[in-house]
């Protein structure tokens, strides 16, 4: 096990049995984002057989891309969601562009997202593209949406919980975003099923990755407590030191592990951020597995 020694040493093994067969549970099959970058392939290839693959958006790559892309990777044996942009969508007859051949491929599912395009069509949010996709029928079947359990760098709290809560009658799931406090995450699921939003939660979790290039993407997509996280725990920064600076989602998910055994957080799975490193991942999630005392899925691509 020398990969999790040289981040935190046997936690699994000192987890509660609930505990470690929580996580033992979502870490058997989690689903993996992908980014549609030149090495996505070789990125996938890492990936277990028949793994669930989530497909993001860009505006730089367009929408077209996260959907040939989607469709390619499921035509290899893997379980796509696509990204479903609302802001890169021009309008409807676009959307039924788009949509249609998901369909001919069998991707019945889609994680609709607001996005950051900075001329949008008629979509201007997600809710907009969730009534829209209600509205045509012959849609995706499973859809995701986005949480935030620390907010959004550009969007009032207020807003984001009133959008979940209109979100909710359309979706399948929520998914958490980027988040490396584990009070935060627990606080957020226990409020919103305090306020009746029963909604399945996917954990967001980083994989492993360099420090500076993880606190380069949390900054760039708004995760307010990332650099401040790193500033107050001198522990954690010097565990990232004498690992070679690599983070690791271990200790993350230790903390983690009451809040995935409990019935009542209704958290079915993780969506693992890989930031398209993910050999470096699944050699983490492999050995985590292991120390679980589980046996992982085999890695090397399609079944």
């Amino acid at each position: 096990m020398a990969f999790l020694r040289r981040g935190r040493a046997g936690g699994g093994s000192r987890l509660p049995d609930t505990d470690r067969a929580a996580l033992a549970r979502v870490l058997s099959s989690p689903t993996f984002e992908l980014i549609p970058l030149k090495n996505v392939h070789d990125q996938a290839a890492a990936l277990p057989g028949g793994a669930t693959v989530s497909v993001t958006a860009s505006p730089a790559k367009g929408i077209e891309a996260t959907v040939e892309l989607a469709i390619a990777l499921e035509g290899e044996g893997f379980r796509a969601i696509p990204h479903l942009s609302a802001r890169m969508i021009r309008d409807r007859p676009h959307l039924a562009d788009l949509l249609a051949p998901l369909a001919e491929a069998g991707i019945d599912r889609a994680f609709v997202v607001g996005g950051d395009a900075d001329e949008p069509g008629e979509f201007l949010d997600g809710l907009a593209l969730l009534r829209a996709i209600a509205e045509l029928g012959g849609g995706p079947r499973e859809i995701g949406v986005p949480c935030y359990p620390q907010g959004h760098a550009d969007i009032a709290d207020a807003a984001l919980l009133a959008a979940l809560r209109d979100k909710a009658p359309f979706a399948s799931y929520m998914t958490t975003q980027l988040c490396f406090d584990p009070r935060a995450i627990a606080g957020f699921i226990a409020a919103r099923r305090a306020e009746g939003i029963s909604l399945p939660v996917k954990l967001g979790i980083p994989g492993v990755a360099e420090a500076q290039k993880l606190m380069a993407i949390s900054a760039r997509i708004g995760v307010r407590d990332a650099g401040r996280f790193l500033m107050k725990n001198t522990r954690f920064v010097g565990q990232l030191l004498a690992s070679g600076g690599l983070y690791r989602p271990t200790g993350l998910l230790e903390k983690l592990a009451p809040v995935i055994a409990d019935p009542a957080a209704g958290v079915v799975d993780l969506h693992v951020y890989t930031f398209n490193q993910v050999p470096s991942t699944e050699a983490w999630r492999v050995e985590f597995l292991e120390l679980l005392g589980a046996a992982p899925a085999e890695a090397g691509g399609p079944a």
